[in-house]
């Protein structure tokens, strides 16, 4: 048999990042004597054992999924953190590439790799041609709940999941509720039509939990669009529409610079007096929540509002800020 790659092959090979199996070359024609001339010669590079680069040099991040999803077998599907990648549910690539398989298979794990195992999961979808088999966004999202060990985890996954417009309640749920085993159930139950509602980050799911419901305060409208000053369309966080009170909320967690905090401080301070927007960071909401309840109420209140604030618990400092 001829040394050279049959069109097939070739064609399979820009299909899967230059990434082929043993298999699919016998398939297309190869011999198995042509296949050891190209590894022994340094034409192929073995990634796995039956799977091939049909290049040399660095092997790229798509390179990297084929030789995973193609090593793990038939019915292999990239999930978890690796199939948030390919969705866009998250930006940056995971740091070790996980694939789910069937139950009752079993696949060596490679340097690198986390192999899952489901029972019930349908593999018989066909992807478009060049896209790696993978998880598809409610079965990720829920993966990934499912594997979270804190709340804040689980709300991160499925508010960015709409945030992103990845998902619809109603799938979600559907997903959700085939799960036999299924961790957060309880709070999932929550969380979902909160995200579905408008909460598209931790820190806004926090926002109406925390300072909102848990102080009395009014729902305000929530990712409400309005127009910048350069024609572009942009979001407003929350909205208390009535009252003409804006709450945009910035949800990196890493402590602001000095100068930004004050800067915070004073357009705050600048609002609640008269102002139309307050400013709350990942800080004000989850570690003095009482307090950004008391400054928008107070807010709300030079604007109009007549209801009362409430104490979020026995030792809420809300009321006595409020003054």
């Amino acid at each position: 048999m001829s040394n050279e790659i049959p069109a097939g092959l070739r064609q399979q090979a820009q299909w899967q990042a230059g990434v082929i199996t043993r298999d699919q070359a016998l398939g297309c024609g190869l011999s198995r004597s042509a296949i050891a001339s190209k590894l022994a010669h340094g034409r192929w590079v073995r990634v796995y054992r039956g799977v091939y680069a049909t290049f040399t040099g660095p092997m790229v991040r798509d390179a990297q999924l084929w030789a995973v999803v193609l090593h793990a077998g038939p019915g292999a599907r990239l999930s978890h953190e690796t199939a948030a990648e390919l969705i866009r549910l998250t930006d940056s690539p995971s740091p070790l590439i996980h694939v789910t398989i069937a139950a009752k298979r079993r696949v060596v794990t490679p340097t690198g790799v986390v192999i899952h195992r489901s029972a019930n999961r349908d593999t018989n979808w066909r992807f478009a041609r060049g896209i790696p088999p993978h998880t598809f966004a409610e079965e990720t999202v829920i993966d990934l709940a499912h594997a979270a060990t804190n709340r804040d985890a689980v709300v991160a996954y499925v508010t960015a999941a709409f945030a992103r417009d990845l998902t619809s309640e109603e799938r979600l749920r559907r997903e959700a509720d085939a799960r036999k085993k299924l961790r957060w159930r309880a709070d999932l139950d929550e969380i979902i039509p909160r995200a579905a509602g408008g909460a598209h980050s931790v820190l806004e799911y926090r926002y109406d939990r925390d300072v909102e419901r848990a102080h009395g305060l009014p729902p305000a409208r929530k990712q409400v669009t309005f127009t910048k000053s350069d024609g572009r369309r942009g979001r407003r966080d929350r909205y208390y529409e009535k009252h003409d009170l804006i709450i945009e909320l910035d949800g990196r967690r890493y402590h602001p610079d000095e100068r930004r905090r004050l800067d915070q401080a004073r357009d705050n301070d600048a609002t609640a007096t008269g102002g139309s927007t307050l400013r709350y960071g990942w800080d004000d909401v989850t570690r003095n929540q009482c307090a950004v309840a008391a400054q928008v109420h107070g807010a709300l209140a030079k604007r109009g509002y007549t209801g009362l604030l409430k104490p979020c618990s026995p030792t809420c400092s809300a009321l006595s800020r409020a003054g």
